[in-house]
């Protein structure tokens, strides 16, 4: 996921000065153990996140800091930007005495050092966007995580450009679907194949779905795929364009406006929803027309919720949890964020 705006909460807070304490014995409130109800005001909980300079993740920790306002417990916020960071962060936790945290690592082969230290200090984990791996680089099940459903992403996103398409009464035999994909990252994979079965299932031929693969991630990446592409099938006269995120699709867009289309012959739907909210800032509409918002904010809370119900009242979470966010467009954001009280810089 990539994310480029930033912004600063008033709430935040680093912690430095990351001490060690030795490990303390094992109890019954150990990762996956029972535990006795206390009250809230003694509740200290962590948020550990792998890029504190990223929008999605100060996000995170402005709905979680919401969460311990509304609830009553201390919410300890802690950058940790490699594997070391990860280890002091845990050690800081314990000695300020939280009881557990919620972590996106930044490596997820990190895994099981994390949950063997989380459960030396008695501490509950749940990770939030990337789930942890094993040595055999096998999702580790038995550890509680909030994601994201990329199938149901990807899903939205593709119904999301057939009724576009259907709005402006387009022959839906003539419109050529430019389906940026980058099939080494399975997460992109899942979203762009799930985009792919929703056209399918509108009514776009599968010999219009053209795959324009991504060499980089990137806006020059999306742009290059895209050209290649339009090159290729000169004779298509309306596009739809989809990908893994707002970056490939405004690439693509980007290469379609230099080949003389406008949003009355294309149409993008993105997916994150904070890269095409500059493109919705815009004076003059483009052809990147929706995107799906993630609801960063929904991580946030609910991730800091079921850990504090967990500690305080024994309530265990679900294993996996998956949001699937929703559709923003340039008719509607202001009001959306709004209403979820996401900041717009």
């Amino acid at each position: 996921m990539k994310l480029t705006s930033l912004f600063w909460c008033s709430s935040l807070a680093l912690f430095v000065g990351f001490g060690c304490n030795p490990p303390a014995e094992k109890t019954a409130e150990a990762t996956g153990g029972a535990s006795k109800p206390v009250a809230a005001n003694d509740i200290k909980l962590g948020y550990i996140v792998k890029q504190p300079e990223e929008r999605w993740f100060q996000i995170e920790w402005m709905f979680a800091d919401k969460c311990a306002k509304d609830k009553g417990f201390t919410l300890l916020k802690l950058p940790a930007q490699d594997g070391d960071k990860v280890m002091a962060a845990i050690d800081n936790l314990n000695a300020q005495g939280a009881k557990g945290f919620v972590i996106c690592t930044p490596d997820v082969r990190l895994g099981p050092a994390i949950l063997k230290k989380a459960e030396g200090y008695g501490m509950k984990v749940i990770t939030v966007d990337d789930q942890f791996v094993d040595a055999d680089n096998k999702i580790m099940a038995n550890v509680h995580h909030m994601g994201l459903s990329a199938d149901k992403i990807g899903q939205l996103s593709g119904q999301t450009l057939v009724n576009m398409a259907k709005d402006k009464k387009w022959p839906m035999d003539k419109v050529g679907v430019c389906l940026v994909t980058f099939d080494e990252l399975d997460t992109a994979k899942t979203r762009t194949d799930n985009i792919e079965k929703a056209l399918l299932e509108g009514g776009i031929p599968k010999a219009m779905i053209f795959h324009a693969p991504q060499k980089t991630t990137d806006v020059p990446g999306s742009l290059d795929a895209a050209n290649i592409l339009l090159t290729q099938h000169p004779e298509v006269k309306y596009w739809l364009v989809g990908g893994m995120n707002d970056t490939a699709v405004i690439g693509a867009v980007r290469a379609m406006e230099q080949r003389g289309f406008t949003p009355e012959t294309c149409i993008g739907n993105g997916i994150n929803g904070t890269e095409a909210v500059e493109e919705f800032k815009k004076a003059k509409a483009t052809s990147v027309f929706s995107s799906v918002l993630m609801r960063a904010d929904e991580h946030g809370y609910k991730s800091a919720e079921m850990l504090y119900e967990w500690v305080k009242d024994g309530k265990e979470p679900p294993m996996d949890t998956r949001t699937e966010g929703l559709i923003v467009s340039r008719d509607n954001y202001l009001a959306k964020f709004k209403e979820l009280g996401i900041p717009i810089e």
